[in-house]
Order: structure tokens, then C-alpha cells, then sequence
């Protein structure tokens, strides 16, 4: 036989091996397939999640803030007394005196709060308020703090309407009024008080020498004289009363 003819059935030979053990190669990855489908079937559920999850970061990319992990927030404790409501000496306490000017800071570090303060922030969700050893309720909270101020309520609904609009309200009863309210942005001590404002009932009768009183009173103090009118669903209107010359 020729030597090429030789080499030719050599490679031939060669070539039907190499089919033959691919063959058997993949029989026998089939085998392993079908024996390990559950497994398989998991796994490519599992590669999918990992795909939808990064396509969702890149639709939706979350913020640097967003990432870093939230820090559970913490309720101030606080006691009720007849006539305030006093918070336990904390850092968030003062944060609250620091960064929104409620209450002031006493003589032993806690920070003393009005009843008209101490609800707001109940509501809020800033502090609990404990009456000896028992929680109060927003209901039961109300009940005690109208015992100690019968126009309680109506006070009430014209603090949290306007600490909700962002201003910074406190008492004003050495210039005669209920409240005295700063400009957005001003704290006491930085600035005087804008208006002075008394808070009434729709229903209420006002005569005219108590109108003119506490026009006299918001002249006196260089303030802008305001009313608080609260009708039967807590909503409150402003009338601005100015001074006019004829």
C-alpha cells in the first residue's frame, strides 16, 4: 500500500476516535443535566434574581443617604406636671431646644416644655409622655391639659397650624396676648417677634373694647396684631388687623 494512502487511513481512524469520545462527552453531561435538574433550575432562578436586582439599581439608583444604614429613631421620655411637661436630660432633648427653639433648658440641664409644646410633639412622634409610671394617650393627654387651660384646645389647633407652616411660636403673656410668632427662619434671641396673636373660637363674641385692648397692646409692642379664628373642625383663619389713618 502506498505511505500516502497509509497516513490517509491513519487519520481517517484518528478522526472517528475523536467523534467517538464527543459522543460519549456529551451523553454523559446530559446524564449529569437530567440527574441535577432540580439543582440546575434553581440556580438559573437564583442568576435571574441577580440580573432583575441590578437592573432595578440601575433604574433606580439609590442615593449615598439612602445606603447608609437608618439609625431607629429615639423617643424623648418626658413627665407631665400640672402645668408643663418636663423631658429627661438627653442630647435629643436639647436638640429640640438647639433646633426649633421648643421650651427652654433649666437650671438642672432638662429641657421644660409647654403643655401646647408637649402635645405637638407627642403627635409628632418626638417624645412620650408619662404621668408617673403611666403613658398618656393623645385623648388623655387633652383631658388633663384642658383642666389646667380651659381654652385649651382652641390654643392648641393655632400652635400646630402654625408650627406646621414653619414658624416658631411662644407665649406672649407679659405683652397681654396668647402667642407671639417669628418670621420663618428667626429664632427668639435673634430677631423681635413679627405678630402677636390671639386665638378664638368661630362662635366667639369679641366687643369692641377688647378689640381695641389688644389693638393698643400690638401698637405698644410694635407688632402686627393677628387673630386666630378656629372653627368646629380645628381649622384655623388669620385676619391681620393693621392701623389706618382716615
Amino acid at each position: 500500500m502506498p505511505e500516502k494512502a497509509k497516513k490517509t487511513k491513519k487519520k481517517v481512524k484518528k478522526e472517528a476516535k475523536k467523534d467517538s469520545a464527543r459522543k460519549k462527552t456529551k451523553k454523559a453531561v446530559k446524564k449529569s443535566k437530567s440527574k441535577n435538574k432540580p439543582e440546575a433550575a434553581i440556580l438559573k432562578v437564583e442568576l435571574n434574581n441577580v440580573q432583575d436586582e441590578k437592573q432595578k439599581s440601575k433604574d433606580f439608583p439609590v442615593s449615598a443617604g439612602e445606603q447608609k444604614e437608618k439609625k431607629p429613631k429615639i423617643k424623648i421620655k418626658a413627665m407631665l406636671t400640672e402645668q408643663t411637661v418636663i423631658a429627661d436630660e438627653c442630647d435629643e432633648a436639647r436638640e429640640l431646644y438647639n433646633q426649633s427653639r421648643y421650651g427652654h433648658i433649666d437650671e438642672t440641664g432638662r429641657l421644660q416644655i409647654s403643655l401646647l409644646e408637649g402635645l405637638y410633639l407627642m403627635e409628632k412622634g418626638k417624645i412620650d409622655v408619662f404621668e408617673k409610671k403611666k403613658k398618656l394617650d393623645f385623648t388623655s393627654f387633652v383631658k388633663k391639659a384642658k383642666k389646667a387651660e380651659p381654652n385649651f384646645w382652641i390654643r392648641y389647633c393655632v400652635f400646630k397650624d402654625m408650627r406646621n407652616r414653619g414658624y416658631i411660636i411662644k407665649t406672649a403673656l407679659k405683652f397681654g396676648a396668647d402667642f407671639r410668632v417669628y418670621d420663618r427662619g428667626i429664632k427668639p434671641g435673634e430677631d423681635h417677634a413679627r405678630w402677636i396673636i390671639y386665638p378664638v373660637h368661630e362662635a366667639t363674641t369679641i366687643t369692641w373694647y377688647e378689640f381695641s385692648a389688644k389693638n393698643r397692646v400690638a401698637h405698644s409692642t410694635k407688632k402686627r396684631l393677628m387673630i386666630g379664628v378656629v372653627d368646629d373642625e380645628g381649622d384655623v383663619t388669620y385676619w391681620e388687623i393693621r392701623w389706618m389713618r382716615p
